[in-house]
């Protein structure tokens, strides 16, 4: 079995799809958004020590260039990841799609499913196709949420097994996209087209980030994309400061004005569900 680099796993989530959901984020991600408000979920740990001095509880340890993690002695102050100079975790757990379920089939009895994320998860199709076949089998539903930058058509083994997709439409326009992410948005409106198609595409995402990006374009694409699937809903997100990058906390959170205009734009381009967070 492959194994990949686990950031955490939430137990029970209530925003991350339909239902009480067991969350797991994966580490590393091939986009570079700049408002990131995780971004310690990016890059892998270079092992460089930063870290290790700083622990409050000793829970850090630099041994033959890597940095050894012990979660007992982890208080969580997460003073690790505000001193990282690499955007990374040093508290990442390397496992295998079985050690996975293993560690999450308790909560089986009090969710409706399972939603992997990251950093991005699509980057590791196989641990996910291994890890949601041993999820189905005991009969619970497997949701995806992923900035759109693996073309999924590509993996039907893996769509199989994939109940549903949340994907993130960060930008209206290609140079706001790569502006934003260092990447295209083409890739994600494909993803977002052929997922709706196939009936598995839960809902879309945008970051709304005041005087960065055209929002309105950005609406009016994800609306124009799904407003054709009434059961597809449009998730509308305000850009907060928590966690995000010393240069985006001068940028300012979008009023609930804003909030609510964009919303209507999206209902009046034919979107039946719009939900505001």
């Amino acid at each position: 079995m492959e194994q990949v680099f686990i950031n955490k796993i939430i137990p029970f989530s209530c925003v991350d799809g339909f239902g009480n959901r067991t969350s797991i984020f994966l580490q590393g991600c091939n986009q570079d958004c700049q408002y990131c408000h995780n971004p310690e979920t990016i890059h892998m740990c270079t092992g460089c020590g930063a870290c290790v001095s700083v622990c409050p509880e000793k829970a850090l340890t630099l041994s033959d260039g890597r940095v050894i993690y012990d979660p007992k002695k982890c208080c969580g102050c997460d003073t690790c990841l505000h001193t990282c100079p690499n955007d990374a975790s040093p508290k990442t757990q390397r496992m295998d799609a079985e050690m996975v379920f293993k560690q999450i089939e308790p909560y089986f009895p009090f969710i409706n499913g399972i939603t992997t994320s990251g950093g991005e998860c699509t980057l590791y199709p196989d641990f996910l196709t291994e890890l949601y076949q041993m999820v189905k089998s005991a009969g619970k539903t497997t949701y995806m949420d992923t900035n759109g930058q693996v073309p999924l058509w590509d993996f039907p083994e893996l769509l199989e097994v994939t109940d549903q997709t949340m994907i993130d439409l960060k930008a209206g326009t290609n140079k706001d996209h790569i502006r934003l992410t260092g990447r295209s948005h083409e890739l994600p409106a494909e993803n977002i087209r052929q997922m709706a198609n196939l009936g598995k595409l839960y809902e879309i995402r945008t970051v709304i980030v005041p005087d960065v990006v055209d929002n309105l374009k950005t609406v009016e694409l994800g609306s124009q994309l799904i407003a054709g699937y009434p059961n597809v809903r449009y998730k509308l997100i305000k850009f907060r400061h928590y966690g995000v990058r010393t240069p985006f906390l001068k940028i300012p959170e979008p009023s609930d004005e804003m909030m609510e205009a964009l919303g209507q734009a999206a209902k009046n381009m034919g979107v039946k569900e719009v939900l505001i967070v």
